[in-house]
């Protein structure tokens, strides 16, 4: 159960944002930008800059999805893990490869620069410095503007990580089942 209780997108002093986070993201706010709609700077400037990550990166979709999704493992974030799963497997990974992200024998279901992805993103994430190798062999592959998209990506869905593990968002299938907590509580 989400420790605050999301903002109703359908409040005057929400639904004009909220018309646009839905229609920038299938037609639905998700229980992410409800809860980021109580503060609706923060709501927009999210909404900003994960548009532009997710939308008008030259990153490939696939290195961008397979990068959420170890951040998801790292990070014990399963709403990111879910919400991402399904463009993860339509950048062509397969549900056997991404369950495999999760356990220690992971490195048997990738190669090459999948393999050089999860790398760089692990020591982006569990060491904040990445070895020179590690970035050398990602920097092999990618511009340096896709290099910058790439740890811009990973630095964003870090956040949004920790976002939605310190306020223990639900997942959005949930959300009709579950009735946050009121305020002050």
């Amino acid at each position: 159960m989400a420790r605050l209780p999301y903002a109703d997108p359908t409040h005057p002093d929400h639904a004009v944002q909220a018309a646009q986070i839905a229609a920038e993201r299938g037609g639905k706010v998700i229980n992410l930008y409800k809860m980021l709609l109580q503060s609706p700077p923060v709501a927009d400037g999210w909404r900003q800059l994960l548009t532009a990550i997710r939308h008008q990166c030259l990153l490939s979709a696939r290195y961008r999805e397979l990068a959420i999704m170890r951040i998801a493992v790292l990070n014990e974030a399963d709403y990111e893990f879910a919400q991402h799963l399904p463009f993860a497997l339509q950048e062509g990974y397969t549900e056997a490869q991404l369950a495999a992200l999760k356990t220690a024998g992971y490195r048997d279901h990738f190669t090459g620069l999948d393999l050089q992805v999860i790398d760089y993103t692990d020591a982006m994430t569990t060491s904040i410095r990445v070895p020179q190798a590690v970035f050398d062999a990602v920097k092999a592959h990618f511009s340096d503007r896709e290099m910058v998209e790439l740890t811009a990506t990973i630095g964003a869905y870090n956040m949004v990580s920790r976002f939605l593990e310190a306020l223990q968002l639900d997942h959005d299938q949930d959300a009709a089942t579950t009735t946050p907590p009121s305020p002050g509580t």
